[in-house]
Formats: C-alpha cells, sequence, structure tokens
C-alpha cells in the first residue's frame, strides 16, 4: 500500500492560499456546496465514494419522492445548468430517485464548472490537521485541514484550507433493537436494509415470506405499501408492522400538509392495518434478533410483557444516524442526545418541530469548535429525521458566504419550507422526513381500505447528501 501526498507541506506565512476547499460526498446538498463555493470564487474539490454521483440516491431510486421539483433544485446549481441547455423538469412532478439523478445531479455533475471539481471512487477515512491531532491549538485556525483517502490507486493525503461534510446518513442506519446496539449474532441477508425495492429488483426476497417491517416513520410506510401489493400477487406473503410506541403519530393522515402526497401515505398504510392486509404489533421495544434456522427470531416486550415473533426477513425501518470515525481527530460540538451541532439540535428536535417549522438557519448554528470546518445536509441533523432538502441548500449557501468573508449574507438565512404535519415523536425512533418514501399508488392502493391519493406515488426529498 502506497501513500500519497498530493499537497506537499507549505513554507509560507499563510499556508491555506491557493488550497480548495473539501466537499464530501456527491449527493443534491454536496453538489449544492460545490456549485456556491464556486460561485463566491472559491475553489472546491468534491470527493465522492461511489463512482457516480448519488450514489446512495441510486439505492432508492425506485422510490418516489413527495417534494416535487421545486423543493429539489438548488438555486446555484440551476444558474449553472441554465446556460448548457437543460431541461428544466415540471415543478409540480413528483421525481423518483432515478429522475434526480438522471434529470438532475448527473447534467449539473457535467457542467463545465463542476466536472472538473469531482474526484470519484474516494472514500474519505479520516479527517484532521496537518501535522496536528485534536489536542494541539496553537495556530490551529491557520493550519490546512488533512483528509486522508482512500482511492484505488492506494492511500492520499490531501490538504485544504476548509471542509464541508455532506457525507449524509443513509449507509449507517439505526439498529434494531430498542437498545440501540446491534443484534448479538450475524444475520446476514436476513436483516435488510430501508427501502427495498420490493417490486422489482427484490421481489423474490420478500414473495410468500412472513415479512416483519421495524419503524414507524415514512420509510416503513412505504415498505408496507408495496410489500401489500406484492402479497395481493404472492400468495403466503405476509406482513408484521413493529412500532416501538401504542400508536403512529408521526403517520397521520394531515389534509394541511404542504406536501400533499405525503399527507396521504398515514392514511393508506392506515387502512391496510385496519383491513387486516398488515398486522401491527405496537408497544413492541426489541431487545435482539437472533438466527433461527433459515429465519429470525425477534424478542423483546411488548407493551411491558415478553414477546417473540419468528419471521423470514426483517427490514429495518428504525432510522439512521451519522457516521462520526472519520472525524476522530476534528473538534466537534454535537449534543449530546440528537448527534447535532448543539445550536442547532433544540431549533430541529423533532418533539418539537415537523420539517416545515425548523427555523432558519446557517452557519451560525452550525459552527464547530474547528475553525472552517461544517457539517452540513441530513448528517447536521444527526439523528432528527426532520431534514428537507432545501434546509440542506440554505445551509451550504451560508457556509459557502462564511468561506467567501461574507459574513453578513451568510447570516441572512432566509427559508420558505412547505407546512407539515409533526415527523415523529420519539428520537429513537424511525427515520421520517427526508427519507424518500412512497405511497406506492400505481402499485398498490388497489389493495388499501383507504381512498387513493389525488398524487403519484411520493416520498421526502432525499436521504443523502
Amino acid at each position: 500500500m502506497t501513500l500519497t501526498l498530493t499537497v506537499p507541506p507549505r513554507a509560507d506565512a499563510d499556508r491555506l492560499t491557493g488550497l480548495p476547499v473539501a466537499v464530501i460526498g456527491a449527493g443534491p446538498v454536496g453538489l449544492a456546496a460545490a456549485a456556491h463555493l464556486l460561485e463566491q470564487g472559491l475553489p472546491a474539490v468534491v470527493y465522492e465514494a461511489g463512482d457516480q454521483v448519488g450514489t446512495s440516491v441510486r439505492a432508492w431510486g425506485h422510490t418516489r419522492l413527495f417534494s416535487p421539483w421545486r423543493y429539489v433544485i438548488n438555486d446555484a446549481a440551476r444558474r449553472l445548468l441554465e446556460p448548457t441547455g437543460w431541461t428544466v423538469p415540471r415543478r409540480s412532478s413528483l421525481p423518483t430517485g432515478h429522475d434526480l439523478v438522471a434529470q438532475y445531479l448527473e447534467p449539473l455533475a457535467q457542467t463545465p464548472e463542476l466536472a472538473p471539481a469531482i474526484r470519484y471512487g474516494v472514500h474519505v477515512e479520516a479527517v484532521s490537521r496537518q501535522g496536528m491531532d485534536r489536542t494541539r491549538s496553537a495556530g490551529r485556525a491557520d493550519t490546512p485541514f488533512l483528509l486522508r483517502l482512500h482511492t484505488s490507486d492506494g492511500v492520499e493525503d490531501v490538504t485544504a484550507r476548509a471542509v464541508v461534510d455532506t457525507s449524509g446518513t443513509y449507509t449507517s442506519p439505526n439498529p434494531l433493537t430498542a437498545a440501540g446496539l446491534a443484534p448479538a449474532a450475524n444475520l446476514g441477508d436476513r436483516i435488510v436494509h430501508a427501502l427495498p425495492d420490493v417490486l422489482g429488483a427484490d421481489r423474490a426476497r420478500f414473495a410468500g415470506k412472513r415479512v416483519l417491517v421495524v419503524g414507524a416513520g415514512h420509510s416503513a410506510a412505504n415498505t408496507l405499501i408495496k410489500l401489500a401489493a406484492l402479497a395481493k400477487d404472492e400468495p403466503g406473503t405476509t406482513l408484521l408492522w413493529a412500532i416501538r410506541n401504542a400508536g403512529t403519530a408521526r403517520l397521520g393522515a394531515d389534509a394541511a400538509d404542504g406536501l400533499a402526497a405525503r399527507g396521504q401515505l398515514g392514511s393508506n398504510v392506515h387502512g391496510l392495518v385496519e383491513s387486516g392486509h398488515i398486522e401491527q404489533l405496537a408497544s413492541f421495544e426489541i431487545d435482539d434478533v437472533r438466527p433461527n434456522g433459515d429465519q429470525v427470531t425477534v424478542t423483546g416486550r411488548r407493551a411491558g410483557d415478553p414477546f417473540t415473533v419468528t419471521v423470514d426477513v426483517v427490514v429495518n425501518a428504525t432510522g439512521f444516524r451519522p457516521d462520526l470515525d472519520m472525524l476522530r481527530e476534528i473538534r466537534l460540538g454535537l449534543d449530546d442526545i440528537v448527534e447535532a451541532p448543539r445550536a442547532l439540535a433544540p431549533l430541529i428536535d423533532p418533539n418539537l418541530h415537523s420539517c416545515g417549522s425548523v427555523p432558519p438557519h446557517g452557519v451560525a448554528e452550525l459552527a464547530h469548535p474547528e475553525p472552517n470546518f461544517f457539517i452540513a445536509g441530513m448528517k447536521s441533523y444527526g439523528r432528527a429525521p426532520t431534514f428537507l432538502l432545501l434546509t440542506g441548500y440554505e445551509q451550504v449557501r451560508s457556509i459557502a458566504a462564511e468561506l467567501a468573508g461574507d459574513h453578513q449574507a451568510a447570516r441572512d438565512v432566509q427559508l420558505v419550507l412547505p407546512e407539515t404535519g409533526v415527523c415523529t415523536t420519539d428520537i429513537g425512533g424511525s427515520s421520517s422526513c427526508d427519507v424518500p418514501t412512497t405511497t406506492a399508488v400505481s402499485e398498490g392502493s388497489s389493495c388499501c381500505a383507504a381512498p387513493a391519493p389525488a398524487a403519484p406515488p411520493a416520498s421526502s426529498s432525499c436521504c443523502t447528501n
């Protein structure tokens, strides 16, 4: 294994001169960050672990967003795209994840300004300061960041004047157990990540099987609705739905929801429960999940009493959490509960705020004790599920203005979000707002007792950044 120093240590007084801003992740918020930085005249490099943009978005690409196009296109990105002859999607239509990639992220990444700034197949293993661990203080703000990268050619160290981490949380799901710990045993493919392609590529995994979906949020509802459609065509497909609470308030049908397709989602899934297509296991706190032959046995407590259920496959739709391992040498200031920046945490508390009631915020709320280091996008919300793409876009606009020295513009944060119902009432529960979810009308609403939505199948804005 070789170690390459792409940028050698600097000997001049200003060691940051000429260095780019490093953006981690080439999802919607990462590309928006790069667009805003370039617009401010700041060089930027985007490091993407996948071999193409929107890697996580592609993983749930079969899912339709419940945010229309007008809420998922960033202004600075639009300004890069318009001179290329880009066709603007219809503002009111609801894209799938694949649409988001093909009609927006890929054209954006191919613009003359962004294309040279994106490096693919690069995993950021660690972020630190050049020649300094987190315990060193003198001259820290004037010392370049050091990013250790893993590429197909080996290990590479690069430097940057600032770092914006938009790597998201999609690859870091919350564990199934109520204690927040992973099951003790290795369960292999008996446990499936949130938002499987039930009616497409993953159909055989679920057809004719006894399936337990764990989680009380929109991604759980999406999967349940599609599983109900599958069960209609595949005899023997049995559906169970485990939630911690006695009810599912976060999935209530809300006619006032500014995102109409999401407001209908609760009605659809509750109709499936009432009609008997789904057996709901409420007040179920999972203690452990263990292999049982080709099946798995889930043990815990239901309403305080011991409870056990055996199934063929479990869908983990319990939400996501930030992966902070690569930031061990960075001085982070995170809330003890939701793992968001301390000043941001009370503004996004899911016990108090819906997606649409989170107040505008920017660089002041995102700052850490580490100068010029920021976490933006879904990852900035830690374990809170109240994130919307529009929020992430305003975050990175504010950060870019701050790094460009326009401190007033950085703090003049303005954001108008669609009003929504409460996203969640349980921080430890399932993800909600911007984890993609769908009402699955075209595939499965016919087996639901609730009325079909007026809007196409839809989900939230995004689950990656």
